[in-house]
């Protein structure tokens, strides 16, 4: 917490609806310590840039804050806009305003010209007036032959343009060479076919019928199943490059139809092809290239700085209770800024790996993955320090309003603020002397002459004097306040430590990346502040805690809040000593990253595929280690998964194939094994991949038999059928919703790019250098809307309509067709009115007849696979918390989180997919309704919140696995403390997967909720008062067994005054025989437990722990002390009957042992709020059963 300014300025006040400082009810001692109070004094810190400890004032530093006119000054800049209509202006004043906004305007064109966005959208243009050259340059025109379709071309710098890494363009070029072959493949093969069959054999109708369906059917309908089987936009635009290869030479050409041989058209398309990509990859490597690693690393500088200042604030906030820290628009803004650095980052790996691997940098590559993965992790560690913040921001508010409603303050209630309460705890607390021993606090400064109204206050008694056995903690929100007391300033200080090493650049500026400038004083620093705060920590939760007992006549509902306030606190420390061990290994990346640069190896291991081939194993003269396998992965990623959930999983659809067979036993069985197997052969024609092939291929084999009928043909050929075919392999998605966006879209685009080659042809009456200059024009709009706006299918379909129309209209204006060319449209002068009139026909038929095979064909809707995906997800969720978080760690010898390896990386992929899905499920008409797409995007944000809460849950576990040495994941106290609330989580657990079922149900069958949904709440309490219960237990146990050993000590003393070492005679104190020796009174000890837990009842013994049976009792005794092996007393409270377990002597239960429960505790309070939310969306859908309704009609 930082300190107050000089002034004596206070802190700002948490929202709070308790009373004021103006309030009557304070008096003179509470003025005064008010006044000494006014700031939490600093710990001891470390300066991570040095190395060393400081004491001085300090605070944990914001960033920068911007004036509103932009410049850091203040000062108008030079693109400043002047008010120009102002009345007050005179006519001078206002011609030199314009003459100033006209300056302003063309200085923020050039600085915007000088970005990266401007450089990309001159890069584009540039490429894409270099393609169109080859329609309007006749040196140029000639190498593409006399055949049309020269415009390809420039179509291809649009598909494939430079505005990309060096390393995204390598990957353009490898996906490009390969969609090309497939291409040339499909179309020599269907003119062999054509020749073979057609022309030698003449068997002309049977040629056309193979060519239909192997070659367009199945060529083009494994097109669309690539396409959507990977959905990768690279991908997408590869896909599109072969349909119009494959279109423009089987359909359009004669050559197919008329059984001859003829690869003219074949070699034009590959000149254009080849020298399209050429263009654009020559723009992209020599004008302005970008790098795709340097990128990566100037993101993982401004996600390091990003997360400094988000540590920062969410610290501050938590000391000071200040929410508007977390809710004001600095917060947001570095919120803002680490999802998009995030997602370029992300981007950027994979584009950076094509360039270390090109340039033989594996190993780099995988060090630059290990920094992106270290950041990810201090992320989710930041994450969870925002998680309790908020928790405690929550609790504050539940309970700020509980005084003022009934109209008096409690006995245990304060006036104060809740900030001013935290330092008038802090200064009670200050009567033990071991408070804040541990981080050695520095004294108030003496300096400060300036300590503000309150002055006169000073003559009072010393704060040490006050009388504090009456402390008592009423609300929740006295716990909060003596926490930050406790353990504020050790959190100050290591969050400073954090945030500094943060904020610290860790590679060079451009262009200088490869420079990694790492502080050789960092790491001793991080780990001298990482031990001050970890002792500091002990000792103020115990101090805590020892602090809750004073009062312990609480109900159950009371302890269970006090639980969970001490859980959101316990949470947040440790989620801070995490985020400290996390910049570890965030710290040793980057040192290896340093080593791996400055060694520059060189290896291109990723080109040896024989070490991958089976047959040619034998090859490998020394075995491969593990990151020699990981850096040969592969560059492309394999068909794996679909882009669209599938719903309902395999294993269900093959219960319900088996279920009724099952329960017929007596059936034939060879029916029943032809039937099934009949059945699987059928079910791999229900998968919608297979499907969504099927139909592509069915669709275009269909729109192709125009151009192979006689009586059809001349139409196909009049009225541009191969664009209607390209625009229906544009248009065919996955679902009908998807569909229908990309076909508006298509269309609009059409229209649009259509205006503007009419008005650009009529402007330029046809002459080739206007034409020129006003499409470049045209493409500054189309890729202007495709880099900056981001609306990609919009720019690109606009210039790619332009361009077939434009260019096509002049090339045949210089009638270079063939003359066996029959085409309506050729003539002198071009009409270009009926060029675009047959563009926009075609783009029209092709989309409408897409639509209809997307809807009518094996219909895929996006609301049934939303619908289906949903469910089937809830259930999975519920699933995996069954398995219990925890309880799997104590599974035997090699525990395991409760997310399988994996699995996290599949849920997300999952709901990112769903989400995909309720975009495409707003487009779909019903008569039902249009889709609830609101409501299910709420749904959807609960539903990653949970994951959010699931993945926060492997991290615990994960930490747990690894970093305890040795293989011993868990302490003893651990596993202690999972023994004892081993029943309250299972049944929450099972509470949790029930909640998940019944939502997936409700989603699934669409059908209305009861009002007895069970709740989790009262679940999570039980599982709170249980813990409660063991921690008041265990403090009573230790405060006993130190009375003992006093009693024990004190028998000793008295024995020794009496004689030296003799023997003596009678009864002594405590029920220790006379005579007894020191080994027999350890073993009268155990004797005197062993027949208490024999009147208790038997013991019995698992995994070395001891538990009674038929409802005997032992005691565990531990505060920070050892368990014993003593029988509970007859005296003992109900609580100690719940313990019931026996651990061997010298078993300690730490502090830091509660942590796996504090979090446990908190992330199934976030999940039950989450699945809370969904249950109010479902009911505000499908309403609420009453029990009066009568369902049976």
């Amino acid at each position: 917490m930082s300190t107050a300014s000089s002034s004596g300025q206070q802190p700002p006040r948490r929202p709070s609806k308790r009373s004021r400082l103006d309030s009557p009810a304070i008096d003179d001692a509470d003025i005064f310590l008010v006044a000494v109070l006014q700031k939490l004094r600093n710990g001891t810190f470390i300066i991570p840039s040095t190395g060393e400890r400081s004491r001085r004032n300090f605070s944990l530093r914001t960033p920068s804050a911007a004036t509103p006119d932009g410049s850091p000054d203040g000062r108008l800049g030079d693109d400043v806009f002047w008010p120009v209509l102002d009345e007050d202006l005179c006519t001078a004043e206002r011609l030199a305003a314009a003459a100033h906004n006209c300056k302003a305007t063309l200085v923020r064109m050039w600085r915007w010209l000088n970005s990266d966005e401007g450089h990309g959208l001159l890069k584009c243009t540039l490429a894409y007036v270099l393609g169109s050259l080859f329609t309007f340059w006749p040196p140029l025109m000639q190498l593409l032959g006399s055949r049309e379709g020269k415009h390809i071309t420039a179509t291809i710098t649009v598909y494939f343009h430079p505005a990309r890494t060096i390393g995204s363009m390598l990957e353009a070029v490898v996906i490009s060479i390969i969609a090309v072959a497939y291409a040339e493949t499909i179309c020599m093969l269907s003119m062999g076919i054509g020749f073979a069959v057609g022309g030698k054999l003449g068997l002309l109708w049977l040629s056309h019928i193979m060519v239909l369906v192997f070659f367009i059917g199945g060529g083009l309908g494994f097109v669309g199943w690539v396409k959507q089987r990977l959905n990768q936009p690279l991908v997408n635009v590869a896909c599109t490059l072969a349909s119009i290869a494959i279109i423009s030479i089987v359909t359009k050409e004669n050559v197919v139809q008329r059984a001859v041989f003829d690869d003219t058209k074949i070699v034009q398309v590959l000149k254009m092809l080849l020298f399209g990509i050429s263009i654009t990859f020559a723009v992209n490597v020599l004008l302005w290239p970008k790098s795709a690693r340097h990128i990566l690393r100037d993101g993982m500088t401004t996600a390091s700085t990003t997360l400094g200042d988000m540590l920062s604030m969410i610290t501050r906030g938590f000391l000071t209770g200040s929410e508007d820290e977390l809710l004001g628009d600095g917060f947001a803004k570095c919120s803002d800024d680490w999802t998009e650095v995030y997602a370029r980052m992300n981007k950027t790996l994979r584009e950076a790996k094509f360039e270390h691997y090109f340039l033989g940098h594996e190993h780099v590559y995988q060090l630059d993955k290990q920094v992106f993965k270290s950041l990810e992790g201090l992320a989710q560690s930041i994450g969870g320090l925002r998680s309790s913040a908020y928790t405690q921001f929550t609790l504050m508010k539940e309970t700020g309003a509980e005084p003022q409603a009934s109209g008096t303050l409690s006995p245990g209630s304060t006036v104060f603020s809740p900030t001013l309460t935290r330092s008038l705890s802090w200064m009670l607390k200050r009567g033990n002397s071991n408070g804040l021993s541990v981080i050695d606090e520095s004294p108030l400064e003496e300096g400060d002459g300036n300590v503000g109204p309150l002055d006169r206050v000073v003559a009072y008694p010393p704060p040490g004097h006050l009388d504090i056995s009456s402390r008592t903690f009423r609300t929740p929100s006295d716990i909060f306040e003596l926490f930050i007391a406790l353990l504020g300033p050790s959190m100050k200080s290591i969050a400073f430590t954090l945030s500094e090493i943060l904020k610290e650049p860790p590679f060079g500026g451009s262009p200088n990346y490869n420079n990694i400038t790492v502080n050789d004083h960092f790491r001793q620093s991080l780990t001298d502040a990482v031990n001050l705060y970890n002792g500091a920590r002990t000792t103020g939760l115990m101090e805590l805690y020892k602090s809750i007992e004073l009062d312990r006549s609480r109900s159950e509902k009371i302890q269970a809040d006090f639980e969970e306030v001490a859980a959101a606190c316990g949470h947040f420390s440790f989620s801070l000593q995490a985020l400290g061990e996390e910049m570890h290994r965030y710290l040793d990346a980057l040192d290896e990253l340093k080593l791996a640069v400055e060694d520059e190896k060189r290896s291109w291991h990723w080109l040896h595929f024989w070490i991958k081939l089976p047959c040619l194993r034998f090859w490998k003269a020394s075995p491969v280690s593990d990151e020699e396998d990981r850096e040969r992965e592969p560059l492309i990623r394999p068909i794996r998964k679909s882009a669209v959930p599938k719903g309902i999983p395999d294993a269900m659809i093959s219960r319900r194939d088996s279920f009724a067979w099952d329960a017929a036993p007596q059936s034939s069985k060879v029916v029943r094994t032809m039937s099934q197997r009949a059945l699987k052969s059928l079910r791999i024609l229900a998968r919608d991949d297979i499907r969504f092939g099927l139909k592509v291929g069915f669709g275009a084999a269909l729109w192709a038999l125009l151009a192979f009928l006689p009586h059809t043909q001349p139409i196909y050929m009049h009225w541009r059928g191969e664009w209607g075919l390209l625009s229906f392999m544009i248009v065919c998605s996955m679902t009908v919703g998807a569909s229908n966006t990309t076909g508006y879209a298509r269309f609009l685009g059409t229209i649009m790019g259509a205006t503007c080659a009419i008005i650009n042809w009529n402007i330029s009456s046809g002459d080739p250098i206007p034409l020129f200059f006003l499409g470049w024009l045209v493409s500054v709009a189309a890729f202007y809307v495709i880099l900056v706006v981001g609306n990609a299918p919009m720019g690109r379909i606009t210039l790619l309509a332009y361009n077939v129309s434009t260019l096509y209209a002049y090339s045949m204006s210089l009638k270079i067709l063939p003359d066996d060319q029959d085409d309506e449209d050729d003539g002198a002068p071009p009409l270009i009115f009926e060029i675009v009139k047959h563009r926009v026909l075609a783009v029209m038929a092709g989309i409408l007849w897409g639509l209809i095979i997307c809807r009518v064909v094996w219909p895929i809707s996006a609301r049934k696979k939303f619908k289906e995906g949903l469910s089937v997800f809830y259930l999975q969720m519920g699933l995996i918390w069954k398995r219990g978080p925890l309880a799997v760690l104590l599974h035997g010898s090699r525990p395991y989180t409760y997310l399988k390896t994996g699995e996290q990386a599949a849920l997300q992929r999952y709901s990112s997919r769903l989400e995909s899905l309720r975009k495409s499920a707003s487009a779909e008409f019903s008569l039902r309704g249009p889709f609830p797409g609101d409501s299910m995007g709420r749904v959807m944000k609960s539903t990653r919140r949970i994951l959010d809460a699931f993945h926060a849950m492997s991290l615990v576990e994960q930490r747990r696995l690894l970093y305890k040495p040795g293989g011993h994941h868990l302490s003893e106290g651990e596993r202690v403390l999972l023994a004892l609330t081993s029943q309250e989580r299972r049944v929450l657990c099972d509470r949790i997967c029930h909640v998940f079922q019944v939502l997936a149900s409700s989603l699934m069958m669409e059908y209305p909720l009861t009002d007895a949904i069970p709740s989790i709440q009262g679940s999570r309490d039980r599982l709170l008062g249980r813990i409660y219960a063991i921690r008041k237990e265990v403090a009573a146990m230790g405060e006993r067994q130190k009375e003992k050993e006093r009693e024990t000590q004190e028998t000793e003393r008295k024995r020794e005054r009496r004689g030296s070492g003799g023997s003596l005679t009678g009864v002594g104190v405590g029920g220790i025989t006379k005579g007894a020796s020191a080994g027999d009174l350890a073993a009268s000890s155990t004797a005197s437990a062993a027949a208490a837990a024999a009147a208790a009842g038997p013991i019995t013994v698992v995994t070395g722990t001891a538990k009674p049976v038929n409802g005997g009792t032992q005691s565990v005794s531990t505060n920070g002390s050892y368990f014993t092996s003593a029988a509970a007393k007859s005296t003992s409270s109900s609580t100690t009957s719940l313990i019931g377990l026996l651990l061997p002597p010298g078993t300690v239960v730490e502090e830091r042992d509660y942590a796996l429960l504090y979090a446990y505790a908190l992330i199934t309070n976030q999940v039950g709020q989450e699945l809370k939310e969904v249950e109010r969306e479902i009911e505000r859908l499908y309403g609420v059963l009453d029990e009066r309704d009568m369902l049976l009609q």
